[in-house]
């Protein structure tokens, strides 16, 4: 399957239907973009702009997809211009000519095309932003090359919902517990090592990596009170399967502390990333001035 035709499909499967809604996936185009404008997600993201780039009016969306960053950006008042290989009016650029049109944005342009190729001379974006992009880059270093280039002296880097794996283990687990990636085949992750060299080989300056539970923007729409349960949840989580295991007797203190303490030494801290693998990670970078 296409992109484009795992989303017509998972749009009928009942099973999918909250996916689809949170991934802001709906056939209604204008509703996943009010959702997205209104969410915590994009709160903060604004909010990091007006922190790193606080003068900034140009904004390159890279991988766009059905267009809910870009025209969020757009009827904030940016000038946005959208990079997106998909041409479909379901996930790509014909659906972003739709919400163009409905909306009346006269600050948006729509440009089919890869976030390794920008057809665009160098220094010319105040901000380049990828959501949930990055980590479909077929050459990541060119990738991020190309960003760098096109942003002006200081401009910001700043991409957002990435996953981040740990080895070729924890690709394969990411992988085959990815609930789109049996039908359209496209998901990948990189290591931190791997996002981080990128940007600082593209000459840029990494200012925060953010991991899983450092921002809302990488968990949304978890709420922030349940990630604070998280440690909480996991623990107990760990002590049913550690009675389930071994019987009851392991409940008894010292057994139980015993087996948490191994458990973080393997696997770190309760709401360390390796636990998971294909966490999301954000990272904000800046372009020196000349």
């Amino acid at each position: 399957m296409t992109w484009e035709e795992t989303i017509l499909f998972i749009r009928e499967q009942p099973e999918y239907k909250d996916l689809v809604a949170l991934s802001y996936l709906g056939k209604d185009l204008k509703s996943n973009v009010e959702r997205f404008k209104a969410s915590k997600e994009f709160e903060e993201t604004v909010k990091i702009i007006k922190d790193f780039a606080p003068n900034a009016t140009s904004i390159l969306d890279i991988g766009a997809g059905n267009g809910i960053s870009s025209v969020s950006f757009a009827l904030s008042g940016f000038e946005v211009t959208v990079i997106e290989p998909d041409t479909s009016v379901t996930v790509g650029c014909g659906a972003i000519e739709i919400l163009k049109k409905d909306i009346g944005l006269s600050n948006l342009s729509i440009i089919n095309s890869y976030g390794e190729k920008l057809p665009f001379g160098n220094g010319l974006f105040d901000i380049v932003y990828a959501r949930q992009a990055m980590h479909h880059a077929a050459h990541l270093g060119t990738f991020i090359n190309e960003a760098g280039r096109v942003l002006k002296p200081g401009g910001l880097l700043l991409t957002v919902r990435d996953h981040v794996i740990f080895g070729d283990e924890d690709r394969k687990e990411f992988l085959e517990t990815h609930p789109l990636q049996k039908f359209y085949g496209g998901e990948n992750a990189f290591t931190p090592k791997q996002y981080l060299s990128a940007i600082m080989n593209a000459g840029l300056v990494v200012k925060k990596h953010l991991k899983y539970y450092d921002s809302i923007i990488n968990y949304f729409p978890v709420t922030a009170s349940e990630v604070n349960n998280t440690a909480k949840l996991m623990k107990e989580n760990f002590r049913q399967s550690m009675q389930k295991r071994f019987g009851s007797w392991v409940v008894n203190f010292p057994f139980l502390q015993l087996f948490e303490l191994i458990s973080r030494i393997k696997n770190g801290e309760w709401t360390d990333e390796r636990r998971i693998p294909g966490r999301m990670n954000s990272f904000i970078a800046l372009k020196g001035t000349l």
